[in-house]
Order: C-alpha cells, then structure tokens, then sequence
C-alpha cells in the first residue's frame, strides 16, 4: 500500500519531467535559430552541414585512391568513418564555454546549466545522424554503396559512439567553465584524435603492436563495431564493447559530478 509520501511523489515528479521536456525543447529551439537563423535553408543546415563535411572527405579519398588497408568501397568506408568521428567530436567543441553566453537564461529557476548542456548535445547529434542516414541512403539509391549487412548492429554502435561524445563533452564543458585551457587544449587535441580514431583505416591492417596501442582508444571500438556490422564477413572487426561502455560510464560520473559543482558555482549575468 502507498504511503502519502509516494502518492505525492508520483504527480510531483510527472509534472517535473514535463517541465524539463519544455525548458530543453525551448532551448533547442533558441539553439537552432541562433546557430542557422531563419534564412536562407535554416535549420536544414542541421544536417548539411556534417553532410558537406563528409561528402568533401569522401570525394578526396575516392580522388586520391586513400589506401585504408582492404578492398572495402571507399565511399562506404569514408561515410562511416568521417561520419563517426564527426559525432564525437563536435559534442565536446559546441560545450566548451556554451555557459558564458547563455548565462542570462540561468535567471530563470528551472533553466540549469545541464539543460544547456543537453540541448546542444541532442542538436549535434541530431545533426550528424541525419547527415548519416541520407548519405548512406542517396549512394545506396544511386548504386554507390550497399545496404548495411546488420542495421541493428550499426544503429547500437552509432549509440556508442554518441554515448562517448556525450561523456566527453558534459564533462570538457564543466571543467572548462573553471579553466579556460580545456578550450585551448581540445581544438588540436581533437584533430590529432582523427588520424588515431579508426576512421581512416581498419584495425586488422595495423601491425599487432599498433593494434594494443590504437586499442585504448574507446571510440575505436565503436568504429569497429559498427563497421563490422555494415560489412559483417568482408572485414575482420577487433572491438570491445564492454571496456568502450566502461569508459563511457566513467567520463558520464565524472562529467555529471563537474556539471553539479558548476551548477552551484556559475553566477548568471
């Protein structure tokens, strides 16, 4: 039987979760209009963006025959390589510093600086998901590409990868609200990542001992993963699902307890 408590709990909390729905669907919005404005295509530049992005790799790895270490087509290979990297790695770049011009919205009591947080996140990933979709979906139209062997496997690694572009930027975005080398840092520490990241080649073609190195990278296992479920048998995959998930697991506690701590620091303007 339900004690007083729990049956107030239960309206109480429902009517907190509608709210927060609200304050992050209003910050989306602001997002996206501030971002892409209301000429020219808008928002459509949501997804264009990335998509130009990856289509300028693709055509310069198709120009200049890139070697990636098997007989896979290279526009597949290119799409779910620079694809990937681009989810990961605009998330931490569109949190850094995302408080400081938004701290006036912090007046506001149910406005906090997670929402922030979550709004740009969804709003990246959004972006890049939509870029991916239609990329692989035109060139399998026009006859460039085949059809995912396992979508399954694809979607659930394309979930881990945005999971550690979560993790990564909650908490790049938190510490740098208390240290501006963090924006310093990240910029060319996230190109010197790409090369390293597995877009760009298949770990099976790397020698045993670059393989343990290149292996500590958790996004790695995530390209891998959702690799072997767009080629299935025409590639040999090496990925470890678990240790990628603990990783993601560490940087969220980690991110969220900075958020928290910054959450009780930050001072709206």
């Amino acid at each position: 039987m339900q004690t007083k408590a729990e049956i107030a709990a239960v309206p109480s909390l429902s009517r907190s979760w509608s709210i927060q729905r609200r304050v992050i669907w209003a910050l989306l919005l602001r997002e996206m209009l501030t971002r892409y404005g209301r000429h020219n295509i808008g928002f459509l530049w949501l997804f264009v963006e990335p998509m130009l992005f990856t289509l300028g790799v693709t055509a310069l790895w198709t120009a200049t025959r890139t070697v990636h270490g098997s007989d896979l087509p290279i526009v597949a290979f290119a799409i779910t390589g620079y694809s990937s990297v681009l989810l990961w790695r605009n998330m931490p770049a569109r949190c850094i510093g995302a408080l400081a011009p938004n701290l006036s919205l912090l007046y506001h009591r149910n406005v906090r600086p997670i929402d922030i947080y979550i709004a740009r996140l969804l709003l990246e990933a959004a972006g890049a998901t939509m870029s991916f979709t239609f990329l692989t979906l035109f060139f399998g139209f026009i006859g460039w590409l085949e059809m995912p062997e396992d979508v399954l496997q694809v979607a659930a690694g394309w979930a881990m990868l945005a999971w550690f572009g979560v993790s990564l930027a909650l908490m790049l975005g938190a510490v740098s609200e208390q240290s501006e080398t963090i924006e310093k840092l990240w910029h060319p520490t996230s190109y010197l990542l790409f090369p390293l990241s597995g877009a760009a080649f298949l770990v099976s073609a790397l020698p045993p001992s670059a393989q343990n190195f290149i292996l500590w990278l958790p996004m790695v296992h995530g390209v891998e993963y959702l690799r072997e479920g767009y080629f299935g048998s025409q590639i040999t995959a090496h990925y470890d699902l678990t240790y990628m998930a603990l990783v993601n697991l560490t940087l969220t506690i980690v991110g969220l307890a900075q958020v928290a701590k910054v959450s009780r620091t930050v001072i709206p303007e």
